[in-house]
């Protein structure tokens, strides 16, 4: 199966659970934004046996299976398509990793009580809140919205020396007014991954954020945009952003 097999015809598809449903039927794995090994390194040392993990978004990924076999054996994984869990549970039992949980639930109404989890962990599951978001510098209200009520989940579940980790191709100047917002006590820090193109692991400690930390409510100075084109479809998004003008 080739992946023009699964790809949609307009990003607007991304917000579409049918869609998911559709592809996560033919398609039997996808690694968004590299494969494990490539950030293996940038999450583990803020990843310890003991801790309890919460995945959202896990699709078909591998990412869940690879930090079992590291250790981490409190795992619970979630995705809104009943089809990704149903093949997800089945796999996971086939390769040996029974002890993880598969739920559907959505991430912007996480089904867990306040406290529930040490770490928190996305790859590429919060860019496809963005994929319709407008102009990048100043998105629809609605994808605000959308973002902030899954951070604000995120915040809920953790535990109050908890870490999320954001794995994503979104560059800090985008991303900071989402994780520096006041409702959040997270500090924040991020390095890259990739060769050539970078992508971005954010790591957010909750109830870490530096006493003296001000709010930057300047307008961002628009830096030059890494970008391109090929790189986005490559990773299979089509997002509605002129790049030429950024």
């Amino acid at each position: 199966m080739s992946k023009d097999d699964v790809a949609p015809t307009a990003a607007s598809e991304y917000l579409n659970p049918h869609y998911w449903d559709k592809r996560f039927s033919a398609e039997e794995h996808y690694e968004w934004f590299k494969d494990y090994s490539h950030f293996r390194n940038l999450i583990m040392d803020h990843l310890n046996p003991h801790d309890s993990v919460l995945e959202l978004g896990c699709g078909n990924s591998q990412l869940s299976e690879e930090l079992y076999r590291d250790g981490v054996v409190d795992i619970t994984c979630i995705d809104l398509s009943a089809v990704a869990v149903e093949k997800m549970r089945a796999r996971l039992l086939e390769n040996g990793c029974k002890d993880i949980k598969v739920l559907q639930a959505d991430m912007l109404e996480l089904p867990f009580g306040n406290d529930s989890f040490d770490v928190v962990i996305e790859k590429g599951t919060m860019d496809v809140l963005f994929v319709d978001s407008g102009d990048p510098w100043n998105p629809k209200p609605e994808t605000v919205r959308k973002v902030m009520t899954m951070l604000e989940g995120v915040d809920r579940v953790l535990k109050p020396h908890g870490t999320f980790i954001s794995i994503t191709f979104g560059q800090p100047h985008f991303r900071r007014p989402f994780f520096e917002a006041p409702q959040f006590t997270w500090s924040m820090e991020w390095k890259t991954f990739g060769d050539g193109f970078h992508y971005f692991v954010y790591t957010l400690k909750k109830g870490k954020r530096p006493l003296d930390f001000k709010e930057n409510h300047e307008k961002l100075e628009k830096p030059s945009l890494c970008l391109l084109q090929d790189e986005l479809e490559g990773e299979d998004y089509q997002f509605r952003t002129n790049v030429d003008e950024l």
